[in-house]
């Protein structure tokens, strides 16, 4: 039963998104939004929803190598294995420009959680700062992100029918899409999370590998869908905009709604880790202004080594 939920679960993720990047992208032309920001702010953070949701849960549950393993383990899959597989797929093009600046963002965010995980514990303190630095930065994205010619206005008194029928209908898709993908990713990660009990593995393994790959899964597919349309800041976007949001609205709002005591290998390793593929990332990204096959083909490689590491903690095999 267990495998039959992890099927229905991909079939949902891969049929929400591409009904969600399809409406984000014709919905964003509509508007005058550039691709790029409908990638940093709706897909990604629409896509962080599964790991929002289940880090809360995990937290109130008393399971913090769940809650925080699934935010430091998700943002090491987004960069290993997601952008690995969609660079061996296709060459990703990157801004120089965009990546420097939301980059940046990316791995200072990554630095200032490592600070706050060897703190020890995420109190409701650090989970106000990181609010308050997810909400600056949603501001200065807006602000200095240009814009692109609209084809339309958003004020619906002066539009005819047919032109708002045109802004609504890919929005309608776009949420539909959206409700697709979190569906599944529920079933994804329940059935995970069952077959890894079953196998008896330490929960911060369970964070850091089932649940953090499983949560990971709408942001996989949606870039996946999204490197076929040709789309690179959709791509790009969504992974850039996805860590952001895991580390400063998953985290902030977990340790808000409840403390989190940080275990000692995530503090002491995988936090690290995080730090380095998000530098990585961003060296990739700009020096050639791609991210290429080769540079994809490393990324998987050194996610399958720390897989295959975290695989020697497993207990009860």
């Amino acid at each position: 039963m267990e495998y039959l939920q992890l099927v229905a679960g991909l079939a949902l993720l891969f049929l929400g998104a591409e009904l969600l990047v399809n409406g984000s992208v014709k919905f964003a032309r509509a508007i005058g939004f550039p691709p790029l920001l409908i990638g940093l702010t709706l897909v990604a953070f629409g896509t962080s929803i599964p790991e929002l949701a289940t880090s809360i849960d995990a937290a109130l549950a008393g399971s913090p190598g769940i809650a925080v393993g699934n935010v430091v383990g998700s943002n090491i899959t987004n960069i290993l294995l997601i952008v690995g597989l969609v660079a061996l797929f296709s060459p990703i093009a990157c801004a120089a420009d965009t990546v420097r600046r939301d980059g940046s963002v990316m791995f200072l965010t990554a630095l200032v959680c490592q600070m706050a995980l060897l703190y020890g514990q995420l109190t409701w303190w650090i989970g106000l700062l990181f609010l308050a630095g997810l909400a600056a930065y949603l501001l200065i994205a807006l602000r200095y992100t240009p814009a692109v010619p609209q084809t339309g206005t958003l004020h619906a008194a002066a539009l005819p029918e047919t032109a708002i029928k045109r802004h609504a209908v890919p929005l309608l898709i776009a949420l539909i899409g959206l409700m697709l993908v979190l569906v599944g990713a529920s079933w994804l990660v329940g059935g995970s999370i069952l077959i890894a009990h079953e196998l008896g593995v330490n929960e911060s393994i369970i964070g850091l590998t089932i649940v953090a790959a499983g949560t990971s899964m709408p942001e996989l597919v949606t870039s996946l869908v999204a490197a076929v349309r040709r789309q690179a800041d959709i791509a790009i976007g969504n992974i850039i905009g996805s860590n952001i949001f895991n580390v400063l609205g998953i985290l902030g709002t977990t340790a808000l709604v409840e403390p989190i005591w940080v275990p000692e290998q995530i503090r002491n390793f995988d936090g690290y880790l995080m730090c380095i593929v998000t530098l990585a990332f961003i060296v990739a990204s700009i020096t050639g202004r791609r991210i290429s096959r080769g540079e994809g083909a490393a990324f998987l490689a050194v996610y399958v080594a720390y897989i295959a590491l975290l695989a020697t903690h497993i207990e009860g095999l």
